[in-house]
């Protein structure tokens, strides 16, 4: 399966061939085409799960060093600061992702994730409808966007 080709199933009526879809797309999202970088980069998701951020931060800096155009370099360290509360850095990283690949469902995902964080919800429910609009199968999401939704509609109802 191609890249192109997953995206398009990702919006397909068969939640079964989405979900394989996703999981392909994660695969070759995660693949260089040089194990050594591939190497870097799951040390560097090994250490973001065992709360090492800081080892998380240094493997992936050197892996974007290495190789700037390896998307999840970006994307794996957007995340490592998104879960060391450094939201500004996070949404930076962002950008370099959105800007090589912009249909990474993840990243948008990861967009609305630090706006809620910064307390923006418009922003927030911004990111959250262009990761849906790629990818409709997104765990949790949709309800998000549900809430922040009525969330902003109460709110512009108080405002008047």
């Amino acid at each position: 399966m191609t890249e192109r080709e997953a995206l398009a199933a990702l919006q397909g009526d068969d939640a079964a061939e989405a979900a394989r879809a996703a999981e392909a797309l994660w695969q070759m999202w995660h693949r260089s085409g040089e194990p050594r970088l591939d190497d870097l980069l799951r040390r560097g998701i090994e250490a973001m799960e065992s709360q090492d951020l800081a080892a998380a931060d240094a493997a992936f800096t050197r892996l974007i060093g290495e190789a700037p155009g390896f998307v999840e370099g970006w994307n794996k360290r957007a995340t490592a600061y998104f879960l060391a509360g450094d939201y500004r850095r996070s949404l930076a990283d962002c950008d370099e992702v959105i800007k090589r690949n912009p249909q990474h469902f993840g990243a948008l995902s990861g967009y609305g994730q630090i706006y809620l964080q910064l307390e923006e919800p418009d922003k927030a429910l911004e990111y959250l409808r262009r990761a849906l609009a790629i990818n409709p199968n997104l765990q949790g999401v949709e309800g998000m966007v549900e809430r922040l939704e009525s969330f902003i509609a109460q709110r512009r109802q108080r405002s008047i």
